[in-house]
């Protein structure tokens, strides 16, 4: 997938995974190297519902549900707010610097 990607979006791709590695990170594992892809899986839903101009609201929302509904973990709105103002705050910003 990231192969055909334009470079402005296989960045947008590895900003979400650090910033779900390190930011979210619900289950507590950013000091882990071992496991650094933990959260792989949640980087294409996630970079789909940016490129769709998705709203802080929405992509916390999409967050706090991987959280409490597929890891069975209690909601961490904080984290999950956290997460999605600076993922949009870059969309945003690598959208106005233009292509």
């Amino acid at each position: 997938m990231a192969n055909s990607l334009s470079p402005k979006d296989q960045k947008l791709l590895r900003i979400i995974d650090e910033v779900l590695h390190y930011v979210w990170d619900p289950i507590g594992i950013s000091g882990v190297p071992q496991a650094r892809d933990e959260y792989g899986g949640y980087v294409g839903p996630v970079f789909d519902l940016l490129r769709s101009g998705a709203t802080d609201l929405e992509i916390s929302s999409h967050l706090e549900a991987i959280s409490s509904d597929r890891m069975g973990l209690p909601g961490r709105k904080e984290r999950a707010d956290e997460a999605a103002s600076i993922l949009t705050d870059w969309r945003d910003q690598q959208a106005e610097a233009g292509p």
